[in-house]
């Protein structure tokens, strides 16, 4: 399963349920990755989502403990139904927020990140894979600027 996630450059991603600096250019990164693929999402991100609505063109798979519908989403409840529902799917692609992530860590075996060469006040953060054996990074873009913030793509696979 893969992961797309933007980081700052202490492997925050974000501060009272949102990002603090966004960069247009991982907008249009995350659409490419993600394409048509099937998301897995928790609730509270997708509620973050311009409309607060799952995302177009996409089977959007929703984390979520509460008994609700959403329409346009599949709601699931804990971790085992999330990786049943994404089997249903050729490729799936985990997006947040961090619960989503730390829960599905286990079961990641690529990751694709947005660099942020800044730091902001973070709550919470993705596991610093540069520092985690288990994983690689096998791609990585030169860096690039976006309104004086530096960024750059990289991608990182499980190698153990």
């Amino acid at each position: 399963m893969d992961a797309i996630v933007a980081v700052y450059s202490d492997w925050g991603i974000g501060a009272g349920g949102t990002q603090p600096i966004v960069v247009k250019a991982d907008r249009k990164h995350f659409r490419e990755v993600t394409g048509t693929d099937a998301v897995i999402v928790g609730r509270r991100t997708m509620e973050d989502f311009p409309g607060g609505k799952p995302l177009k063109n996409r089977r959007n798979i929703v984390i979520t403990r509460s008994d609700l519908q959403i329409e346009g989403a599949e709601v699931v409840h804990s971790t085992e139904e999330a990786l049943e529902a994404a089997k249903k799917s050729e490729r799936c692609v985990i997006i947040g927020g961090a619960g989503v992530y730390r829960q599905l860590f286990p079961f990641t075996d690529r990751v694709y990140v947005t660099k942020i060469d800044l730091q902001p006040e973070s709550d919470v953060f993705y596991p610093n894979l540069d520092a985690d054996p288990a994983f690689r990074c096998t791609e990585q873009t030169e860096w690039m600027e976006e309104d004086g913030v530096k960024y750059c793509f990289a991608t990182y696979e499980r190698t153990e």
